[in-house]
This record gives structure tokens, C-alpha cells and sequence, in this order.
């Protein structure tokens, strides 16, 4: 679906008879927040002063003495809005200070300036394709207080209900780790998913493929095309709301947590990026002595990987992201590349190695991060490799085509390892930023905003708290 102009977006109100006109603004963390109003408040004058907000109730911008800024709505994202009634079309926001000044710490106008960016120091647009794993459960159940923590997770597919009284129970479970491209009867969620793809090609955005993952207990994945880093995050905040909404009308809950089950696979958001110039990616050289990969390319992943252990901070940010990123389970704990490898950081698919795609798939991201702050700073990455002709092999990050499970102690001293935790990845971004700031593309503000707000609100809360298993560790010392 074609994006829409301003007057555009008029029309389609009248056209569709819409009665409401929904706002949607992300945070920094990376929820979204929304507000509605009837379409008879609604003009054309709202795309150019917006509506005020209290930006102080948004997680991580404005003190309270200092809340009130505005919204301005982005044409280009509007859609009629499935689940929401009366009927209402949905746009995604800006949010810039009550004088309509451009605010730093906006995620979306950081990814706008990390493009542009890029744009400036090479000659081709940057295409990305996230993919998106997720649980569909059946039911979830947490708390955490003074003298209890739990959580509890069910699922009609899951391998502990082989035994369990379903009235009848049916069979068809999957084994631990074996639900990969799994059929029904097993794979329960083939219609649900259906029904997720429908709704979000329906807001504009073509899928590729959806399918079971790898997870026993209802893990799904959905894969879109290609777009502009802008239309892909904002693609990707429209898909976790489809996916919630249609599991929840289905009396079934979705999570992109990356590791909601211990022992099974984790989510993970693999994305896959490259430079195109008509028509034709710029990452391709038919004569090139590894996997067909241009200098440009190379250059390109040597910034990725350079970054690599900063990058984290704003790609896995949360406490559960480093319970995904260990060995054992596929996942990339290891800053190298290589060719179709999927434990290395950065993949080169070998199915995609021709003139109009070749493309790269950095493996580590999850969807916890805000999207648009975690592309931008791929992108920033990227082009200080670019800037800088950063050769990855020079910097010992491979090609390594090797099992790295089943390589040598000395084949694995060679590589170096991504962050285990949350406060490493944050002391690395402390150290290495300054490839963020370049073109004021993330402030130092931004980046001290972020880190506090990571330290206080999520890692020092998770510290603090005693866990189940330390209970069997250590109550009988």
C-alpha cells in the first residue's frame, strides 16, 4: 500500500467513514502510548501543529516541570485500525517540544538522521528486513513480591503435556527444540498466524513467509520484505501490536520476551540489511574472493562488528536478552562472520548470493530493543566502517566457517565474544560511543538517559531480588 499524503489521509476518513483518529507515540524504552479523538476534532491542521501531550508520563523524556510538547502525526503510517471500535484509522506520531522543535532523544527522529547519514558518506539506500520470533502461549501466569517470585507458562503444543488430562489429550506435542517448520497437527497456531499475516499486510506491510520455530511450546516467526530502516521500524512496532491483538481476541497471549522458557529457544530478531542502488545491491561482486562480498560490504561489517559489543546496549537491552545469547542454542555469542554459520554474529546467507539482494543478517538483536534506536545504531556502525575502510579481517573477526560448538580451544581463543549481561554491554557503550554522535545523529544526553534509565529502572530492579533457583543453591548452607 502506497503511503499516504496528508490530504490523502483526509479523504480516506471521509471515504471510510471513519469515526475516530488514533495517535500512536513510542517511549524510550520502546512501548508504544496512544491517543484518540473523534474525527470531528480532526483537520488537516493537526499534521502541522498537533496535539499537545504531558511527555513527563512517557518513560525516559521530560521531567514533570518540563512535560508539555507535542505530537505531530506521520501520514505516511496511517491505517484503518482493526482492533479498535468504532471504526478508527491509526497513525504513528512524533513527538517534538510545544515550539515544534526538533527533540533528540525522539526515537524516530534519531533513526531519520542515522539514514540520512549513511546516505551522505555512500552512494546507495540501506534496505533492512527484521525478522520477527515469538511465543504464543496459552497461559501466563507471573508475580514478583515481598515473599514470592513465580512465573507459570502453559501450552496446548508444549512436551510437558504429553501426560496432562486434556479431555481427551490428543498427542501431537512437540519434542524439546523440535517444533522447527513443524506441521498440524502439532503446530497449532497455523491459522492464528494466517490470521496475524492478513492483518498486518492488511496495514500496507508484505510478509514473506510465516512458520514454526525451532520453540516446542508455540514459538512462531513472521518474515517481511525489505524497506527503508523508517518503514521497516515502524513496520515492526505495527507487527508486535497485530500479534498481540489477534492472539489476545483468541483468548491466547503472544510474547517477544528472548527467553520466556528455560532450556527452549530463545527470540531472537534477525536482521537482514544491505546497500541497493538501482535495483542491484552494492554488497555483490561477482569477483570477490569470499562469499561474493564487495569492499563496500566488507567495510560495512567491520563496523558492525568493531561496534559490536557497545551495539548490544541498544540491540539486547534488557536483562532477559543475555539468558538468549548463550552457547547451545544457535545463538550468535561470537563477534565474527561468516558464510550461512548461524553462530556467528553476522551471517551471509548463501540462498540470497546473487546481483539484487546480496545482503548480510546480523543475528544478535531481540525485540526488547526500542527499533528505532537499535537501527539507527546499526546503521552508525555501519558507517563508521565505511568511513574508515574497517577491514574485518584485519580486526580478526573472521570469515571463520567453522562449528564453533566443536572448535579447537585455540580456534576459540581467536574470537572474540559478545557481552554476557546487561551492565557488560553498558560499560562497552560507555567506552565506545563516539561513532553515535557523528553527524548529531545520538547525543551524549541520549546515551547518559539511556544508561541511567537501564541501570535504575531494569538491572539494579533484577539485581536486587533473590531467584527461585538460588532458593535450591543456597537455603540449606
Amino acid at each position: 500500500m502506497k503511503p499516504l499524503t496528508k490530504r490523502e489521509v483526509i479523504e480516506l476518513v471521509r471515504t471510510e467513514e471513519v469515526k475516530m483518529v488514533d495517535f500512536k507515540v513510542i517511549d524510550m524504552p520502546g512501548r508504544w502510548h496512544h491517543v484518540t479523538i473523534p474525527v470531528s476534532y480532526f483537520n488537516e491542521g493537526i499534521f502541522e501543529e498537533g496535539i499537545g501531550i504531558d511527555a513527563s508520563s512517557y518513560p525516559g523524556y521530560k521531567k514533570v516541570e518540563a512535560g508539555d510538547m507535542k505530537i505531530i502525526p506521520d501520514p505516511a503510517t496511517a491505517v484503518i485500525d482493526s482492533f479498535l471500535e468504532p471504526k478508527t484509522l491509526s497513525m504513528i506520531c512524533d513527538v517534538v517540544g510545544a515550539d515544534k522543535s526538533e527533540y533528540s532523544r525522539f526515537p524516530r527522529t534519531v533513526l531519520k538522521k542515522a539514514e540520512k547519514f549513511l546516505l551522505s558518506i555512500n552512494k546507495g539506500q540501506v534496505l533492512v528486513s527484521p525478522e520477527l520470533e515469538f511465543y504464543v502461549f496459552d497461559d501466563i501466569r507471573y508475580c514478583s513480591e515481598v515473599n514470592i517470585a513465580s512465573y507459570w507458562i502453559d501450552s496446548v503444543e508444549a512436551f510437558w503435556n504429553t501426560g496432562g488430562e486434556e479431555n481427551p489429550n490428543l498427542g501431537y506435542k512437540f519434542a524439546i527444540k523440535d517444533g522447527y517448520h513443524g506441521i498440524p497437527p502439532g503446530d497449532t497456531l497455523h491459522n492464528l498466524r494466517a490470521e496475524m499475516v492478513q492483518e498486518i499486510e492488511r496495514a500496507g506491510i508484505p510478509v514473506k513467509y510465516h512458520h514454526h520455530e525451532v520453540g516446542s511450546a508455540g514459538q512462531v516467526e513472521i518474515e517481511v520484505t525489505f524497506g527503508s530502516p523508517l518503514e521497516m521500524a515502524d513496520a515492526v512496532m505495527w507487527m508486535k501490536y497485530v500479534v498481540k491483538n489477534v492472539a489476545y481476541r483468541a483468548k491466547k497471549t503472544a510474547t517477544f520476551m528472548p527467553k520466556p522458557l528455560y532450556g527452549e529457544a530463545g527470540n531472537g530478531m534477525h536482521v537482514h540489511q544491505y546497500l541497493s542502488q538501482g535495483g542491484n545491491s552494492l554488497f555483490y561482486d561477482e569477483n570477490a574472493p569470499y562469499a561474493k562480498l564487495s569492499r563496500l560490504a566488507l567495510n560495512y561489517i567491520g563496523g558492525i562488528h568493531k561496534h559490536g559489543k557497545a551495539l548490544l546496549a541498544f540491540t539486547n537491552p534488557s536483562t532477559n536478552s543475555y539468558k538468549r545469547l548463550v552457547p547451545g542454542y544457535e545463538a550468535p555469542v561470537n563477534n565474527f562472520f561468516s558464510l550461512a554459520n548461524r553462530t556467528a554474529a553476522i551471517r551471509i546467507p548463501e540462498y540470497s548470493m546473487n546481483p539484487h539482494e546480496h545482503r548480510i543478517e546480523f543475528r544478535p538483536p531481540d525485540a526488547t530493543c526500542n527499533i528505532y534506536y537499535a537501527f539507527a545504531a546499526m546503521l552508525m556502525a555501519a558507517a563508521d566502517g565505511i568511513e574508515n575502510q574497517i577491514d574485518p579481517t584485519a580486526g580478526g573477526f573472521g570469515p571463520y566457517d567453522i562449528d564453533i560448538e566443536h572448535a579447537s580451544a585455540e580456534q576459540k581463543a581467536k574470537i572474540e565474544m559478545l557481552p554476557t549481561s546487561l551492565d557488560e554491554t553498558l560499560d562497552e557503550l560507555k567506552k565506545d560511543y563516539g561513532f553515535l554522535l557523528k553527524g548529531g545523529v545520538f547525543t551524549e544526553d541520549l546515551i547518559d538517559s539511556w544508561v541511567d534509565w537501564k541501570i535504575a529502572k531494569e538491572l539494579n530492579e533484577v539485581r536486587k531480588r533473590p531467584h527461585p533457583y538460588e532458593f535450591g543453591l543456597y537455603y540449606d548452607f
